[in-house]
């Protein structure tokens, strides 16, 4: 009896990479129209199926197909082997040819080839890519409904549930042939799955025209004989997007249209693993992210660049906020929270007197600079640590005799163009603990402002804070303390707290709103005072939700003493991590606060063994690197798992340490260090 030929095509509006691609218009047409006429010609295919997700976005590719008279079925957006087995059996399907969205060059002649050396064996699934040998984008997969149900039921993972055949092409117990060519032209990419890509199908469809029913052979002569025409999406690899997972994806579309790729270069997966990081959350609760592929990881990075003290979605912290939310975030009034929220913080910080708020540390910092500025009545500034990423702070890097005076100051490589040249000479960085530097530039240069962080590395040595609190009255100089990462890490307020220095003006951010955008800057009246004589202002600053935010967080913490628990289990995690170096014969050095506590091999290698240990602890359902922002959330049984998953991997440095080539580990580049522009 003969067997129902059915092919599915799976086609989407929600490509990461091109989104809306079936529908791109090419000669007038949309590539979902020429794929299925060019399908249409395959003589043994008795039906044709639109497989596509069930949910709005694809609303219109359904009424196109339908329009155009083809069948559709619609199904789960990410469980698409599901979609096709359900497809399968809505329209009766004894034998299943898949065929995907992005293939426009569907070659009919080609399809029924591979069909009809799958009706002529006895295998389970036969296929053209299995190794491949056609060009990419001509993909045919055939196989029985029969080996697709016993896929649908036993496939588990997300990535086979995703990519319908992955499951039936890795195990063992099908049987499977390859239809194949005597020449591998399999490093031609005729797909579309890029912008790049859709130049190169435009370029193959208007060297044809008006004629659609060209063979694949036609299109290899046309680039053997034009290959400018195919030249625009060389750089990318064959199945490059099956490698590569949602976040990957995604990233790779920012970049092309978000300098830089996001809004934070501390964010940037190329300071993690570049090719290989998620790069994109779903959800966060606690310390667990999940990625856009439903992927859990332990975070054992840096907690929303230490924005979440209290871990991801903490319960009390997000009902005031959504409160607030539904009360109402903004208006033309007030918000009475700013005024209970600079009450709290001065009372924490006796020696203060008011209070601004911005919304980020960049913005606190720039705000203070000038208040302290226009108190001074001098311009001048000398600086200590990172201080974010305004003018006057990169005018660091203008001075005549080095351009790159800020490489010590967290982030190397900081450039200043786009500073005014005017700002030269108005901002002087020195060292932490390095008093007589600092003496000598306030003492010359007539500074108005000292700033700096209380501690980030290491602590004060030969009451190196004192000095300067001392060095500052004498010269009429306001003292900054930059503590919008240090804040609440170890005291209930300010590090100063804990060494007994009091400033002139504080900042507070990242910890403050446990997630939520939120920074003060803190003050003695006589200072914030000049903050009248100048204008500092901001339209949402104004809004509710961060110091409702605040509030409740401050509470908290509180309550749970948070401070010394991050304290606490960040000195644990250090001590847990030098156990494992001393059982490696590792040399490392410690770095940051405890509970912000980082480490680095002693080593040339120390970047490649950093880079090492994201890839496999990424493995492993951790975000790692060499830094752990410590959150309550953090749990003495995560941090014991932690330990557990890193110590084969110091295993492998070991071996690297004695020999071993570190890139033949790497999956892909090393990580970078510092400010790099991406092209």
């Amino acid at each position: 009896m003969k067997r129902k030929v059915v092919a599915i095509v799976q086609a989407r509006m929600g490509s990461a990479r091109l989104p809306g691609k079936v529908m791109k218009q090419i000669n007038g047409a949309p590539v979902i129209e020429l794929l299925l006429r060019r399908l249409s010609t395959a003589k043994l295919v008795d039906l044709i199926v639109v497989a596509t997700p069930d949910d709005e976005e694809n609303d219109s590719l359904v009424d196109y197909v339908s329009r155009l008279g083809y069948e559709v079925y619609r199904g789960s957006e990410t469980d698409v082997l599901s979609r096709f087995y359900h497809a399968a059996s809505r329209f009766e399907a004894d034998v299943i040819v898949r065929i995907t969205g992005d293939c426009p060059l569907a070659d009919g002649a080609l399809i029924d080839e591979v069909v009809s050396g799958y009706l002529s064996s006895d295998v389970d699934y036969f296929s053209n890519v299995t190794p491949p040998t056609y060009p990419d984008g001509l993909d045919v997969e055939v196989f029985s409904r029969d080996v697709l149900v016993s896929a649908h039921a036993e496939a588990s993972s997300s990535y086979d549930r995703e990519h319908v055949t992955s499951f039936i092409r890795e195990s063992n117990r099908y049987h499977k042939g390859v239809h194949s060519l005597p020449k591998n032209f399999s490093d031609l990419r005729w797909t579309l799955d890029e912008p790049e890509d859709l130049k190169v199908i435009e370029n193959i469809f208007t060297n044809f025209s008006p004629h659609i029913f060209f063979s694949w052979e036609d299109v290899l002569s046309y680039q053997q004989s034009t290959p400018d025409a195919f030249s625009a999406n060389k750089k990318f690899s064959r199945n490059e997007g099956a490698m590569m997972s949602s976040g990957q994806k995604l990233y790779n579309r920012a970049k092309k249209i978000i300098p830089g790729g996001n809004m934070l270069l501390s964010k940037r997966p190329e300071m993690f693993l570049p090719n290989g990081w998620p790069s994109y959350f779903s959800k966060a609760k606690g310390c667990i992210v999940t990625d856009l592929d439903g992927n859990d990881y332990v975070d054992m990075s840096v907690m929303g660049i230490g924005t979440n003290i209290l871990g991801y979605g903490h319960d009390e912290v997000d009902q005031a906020v959504r409160k607030t939310v539904d009360l109402g975030n903004m208006s033309t009034l007030n918000c009475s929270e700013e005024v209970y929220l600079a009450e709290k913080l001065v009372e924490l910080h006796p020696w203060a007197d008011m209070v601004k708020f911005a919304r980020s540390g960049g913005e606190a910092n720039a705000v203070a600079v000038r208040i302290a500025r226009a108190a001074a009545g001098k311009d001048k500034v000398a600086i200590c640590g990172y201080h974010g990423w305004h003018d006057w702070y990169l005018a660091a890097n203008l001075t005549s005799d080095d351009s790159d005076a800020l490489d010590g100051h967290l982030l190397p490589g900081l450039d200043p163009k786009g500073v005014p040249s005017s700002l030269r000479n108005t901002v002087f960085p020195f060292q932490y603990n390095d008093f007589e530097t600092l003496k000598k530039i306030v003492e010359s240069e007539d500074i108005g402002v000292i700033k700096m962080e209380v501690s980030r590395n290491k602590g004060p040595e030969n009451d190196f804070l004192m000095n300067v609190r001392q060095l500052a009255s004498k010269n009429n100089a306001v003292l900054v303390f930059d503590e919008c990462t240090s804040g609440f890490r170890e005291t209930n307020g300010g590090l100063h707290k804990k060494f007994g220095v009091e400033p002139d003006v504080a900042m507070f951010g990242k910890a403050l709103g446990n997630g939520y955008a939120i920074t003060a800057i803190v003050g003695k009246a006589e200072v914030m005072q000049a903050a009248q004589a100048t204008f500092i202002s901001s339209t949402f600053w104004t809004e509710r939700i961060g110091p409702s935010a605040a509030l409740k967080t401050l509470e908290v913490m509180e309550r749970e003493k948070s401070w010394e628990r991050i304290t606490q289990t960040g000195l644990e995690l250090r001590s847990g991590i030098q156990d494992l170096a001393n059982n490696h014969h590792l040399e490392i050095e410690h770095f940051g606060l405890p509970a912000l506590t980082g480490y680095n091999f002693v080593s040339p290698f120390s970047l490649e063994y950093k880079t090492l240990i994201t890839q496999e602890m990424l493995k492993k359902g951790f975000l790692a690197a060499n830094t752990t922002y410590i959150s309550t959330s953090h749990s003495a049984a995560i941090i014991a798992d932690y330990l557990q998953a890193l110590d084969p991997i110091f295993g492998l440095i070991k071996e690297c340490e004695e020999g071993r080539d570190v890139s033949t580990l790497l999956h892909g580049p090393v990580c970078h260090s510092g400010f790099r522009r991406l092209n």
